[in-house]
């Protein structure tokens, strides 16, 4: 590693610890102590708020951040995962978002930001006409995050399918998108359960000054594994067409597959779910290649949702319904 690489490294190492000997940050980079000396010397110089205190070691004053080097590639990532940010955040990390894509361009080197600007402009992500876009307060999704790390409970005023509006207070454990949708999964006072809250369906919400005790034993997949276990498995037969079979041959397994009868013509597959309205939203992107053998609810369920699509596209609307994953969703 080159002495600027050092410095830089240096200033990272300082920032996640609080303070380091200068034994300590030699044996890291594999230097000696006189080197580290004269290395922190050499930051001091340049502006850098190094302390140090003998006995004690180093320590990074105020917040300051060292410069942050990027390759092509690494630049090509962040601007890939941050249109999905633009397309599937709310009005506050859009903002940061923007501060932080500025950011990376400032410490680009020069004969590398317009490539890093053509890069930018040829990624686009297109999404349906998304609830949450619509519903979404400006900073709901950055207040959770804060709350989350910060575990301050929350009060929400939600919109609950069966029984109306209710305001409750909840602890925030985790955020997560499925389903076309934003969800926080919250331990409920009002339920004295952890639930499945859809942030659609979530009219206001405000952080409150009070700390929640960890907990420590919640697993997201152990969550979802739960609900899974609470529901009565369902067992679908699908007749498909040979023009589709080898589209559905590579997703199949994801969704419950167990047997397949050949046809002259494509296949009959058997699938078992744990929910009839999670397996018809895969379904009904396959359209005429398919038909709903069994159950009679899904092929009514099925024909009712063809329908609510064609009565929405008429209306100029193309926003396929979305279910959860979790049974325990609000």
């Amino acid at each position: 590693m080159d002495r600027i690489n050092r410095l830089i490294a240096t200033v990272l190492l300082l920032q996640r610890k609080k303070r380091l000997r200068a034994e300590d940050i030699a044996a890291y980079f594999g230097t000696s102590s006189r080197t580290v000396y004269r290395d922190i010397d050499a930051l001091c110089e340049a502006g850098v708020p190094i302390a140090g205190e003998a006995g004690y070691g180093y320590s990074l004053q105020g917040e300051h951040l060292a410069p942050v080097m990027f390759t092509e590639e690494e630049a090509g990532s962040l601007l890939m995962g941050a249109e999905f940010v633009r397309h599937l955040t709310d009005v506050s990390l859009q903002q940061h978002l923007q501060s932080a894509l500025v950011k990376v361009q400032s410490v680009l080197p020069s004969d590398k930001r317009e490539h890093f600007e053509r890069m930018q402009s040829s990624v686009s992500v297109f999404t349906r006409p998304a609830a949450f876009q619509e519903h979404l307060g400006n900073d709901m999704l950055s207040t959770l995050q804060q709350a989350i790390a910060s575990r301050l409970v929350v009060r929400i005023a939600y919109e609950n399918r069966q029984a109306g509006a209710s305001e409750r207070l909840v602890e925030p454990l985790h955020l997560v998108y499925y389903g076309n949708h934003w969800h926080v999964i919250a331990y409920c006072r009002l339920r004295k359960e952890i639930r499945d809250f859809r942030l659609d369906r979530v009219l206001n919400l405000a952080m409150q000054d009070e700390h929640f005790t960890p907990h420590e034993t919640f697993s997201l997949t152990d969550f979802f594994a739960q609900q899974y276990e609470l529901r009565e498995p369902h067992e679908v037969r699908v007749e498909v067409s040979s023009d589709a079979l080898r589209i559905i041959a590579a997703q199949k397994y994801y969704y419950g597959f167990v047997q397949e009868e050949s046809l002259a013509h494509g296949a009959i597959l058997t699938f078992v779910v744990p929910s009839l309205q999670w397996i018809m939203r895969w379904l009904l992107s396959f359209g005429a290649y398919i038909t709903i053998l069994s159950p009679p609810e899904l092929r009514v369920m099925f024909a009712q949702e063809v329908r609510a699509i064609a009565l929405r596209q008429m209306n100029g609307l193309s926003n396929v319904s979305n279910t959860s994953l979790s049974g325990n969703v609000e």
